[in-house]
């Protein structure tokens, strides 16, 4: 009977996992003859499994819609998957989601302990910023890079660069954190004493090594990977002078994108009823994405450098004035 069930519950994870099995296939995986796929079928049949059956030279059995959720079989990096889905889903949300909540939970309690353990380490590590990671990294990776950050061990690394270039590493992963569709790891790079960022779906592998490290007192994971993406050595370093409100001009430059700082904060330096300036630092791999987003701010400008920035900005007022009709030297038909 032990034997049957298992069988029997591995014909419903075949069955699931293609739209159409042929007896010879089934029998095939399930190392029985024919007649007892058959038998098999007939078994899940009673029990409520819609299978269909379709004759003929490439017939064979599917499941069909039915009047109630099959119990879905899933291998183990499959319920990780499932379960992180979830768990985004439930956070992107802001609300309990009670649907979700339940499933969570049931997963949860159909775990083995040390793999439910694994998942709640992985949660307690976990950050997002304002904007929420949609892109899933590999769920055993991502179990990995939760347990050594958990745990502070070293970790090797097998890396693909944004420009195709392999590389290997070794770190000491500091946190996880979701922002704008996308995972990073947030860790202290050994070879260059450097901290750095990793895209979890560009990390290959990732594998625990002996030794462990001594953490940062109290790291802020989410604002060390803002701060990193604004301090990125990039092609062009970006000075600007912002008349405006801290609120308005991040919602044009957030802080991944350029540092702020308030330039008149002494007393008796600007009326309370005037706007403050701001000077903006922003690295930039490209000039051409700023014109837009200085005209989009819709307030006092200044470019203290580079020049080219300056020229870039004039090109894109002089197109403006071309679309308005407001050129003298526009082109007359």
């Amino acid at each position: 009977m032990a034997d049957t069930t298992a069988r029997a519950l591995q014909l419903l994870e075949l069955l699931q996992s293609s739209q159409l099995r042929t007896v010879a296939e089934l029998a095939e995986r399930l190392g029985v003859d024919e007649r007892t796929v058959r038998r098999d079928v007939a078994r899940l049949y009673d029990l409520g499994v819609p299978v269909e059956t379709l004759r003929g030279r490439y017939g064979g059995y599917r499941l069909a819609p039915g009047q109630r959720v099959l119990p879905i079989m899933f291998s183990n990096e499959e319920v990780v998957a499932v379960f992180l889905g979830l768990v985004r889903g439930k956070a992107a949300s802001h609300e309990a989601g009670i649907a979700a909540q339940t499933a969570l939970s049931k997963i949860k309690r159909a775990l083995p302990i040390s793999d439910a353990k694994r998942i709640d380490v992985l949660l307690g590590v976990m950050t997002r910023t304002s904007q929420q990671g949609g892109i899933a990294p590999d769920p055993a990776v991502m179990l990995t890079l939760a347990e050594a950050v958990n745990l502070r061990h070293v970790l090797d690394l097998r890396y693909l660069s944004g420009d195709g270039v392999s590389s290997r590493r070794t770190v000491h992963p500091y946190g996880l954190v979701a922002h704008s569709d996308r995972w990073y790891l947030v860790a202290l790079d050994v070879d260059k004493q450097e901290e750095r960022t990793f895209r979890v779906d560009r990390i290959r592998t990732a594998r625990a090594i002996p030794g462990t490290f001594a953490p940062p007192q109290q790291p802020d994971v989410e604002g060390r990977l803002l701060d990193l993406f604004a301090d990125a050595d990039y092609r062009w370093q970006v000075v600007l002078r912002i008349r405006g409100t801290e609120d308005h001009i991040r919602a044009h430059l957030p802080p991944s994108v350029a540092r702020l700082e308030r330039l008149d904060r002494a007393a008796g330096q600007v009326r309370a009823d005037a706007l403050p300036w701001h000077r903006a630092e922003i690295h930039a791999e490209s000039l051409d994405w700023l014109p837009s987003v200085i005209a989009a701010l819709d307030c006092q400008v200044l470019i203290d450098r580079p020049d080219e920035l300056r020229n870039r900005v004039r090109a894109a007022a002089t197109r403006m004035l071309h679309a308005a009709g407001d050129d003298k030297r526009s082109t007359r038909g």
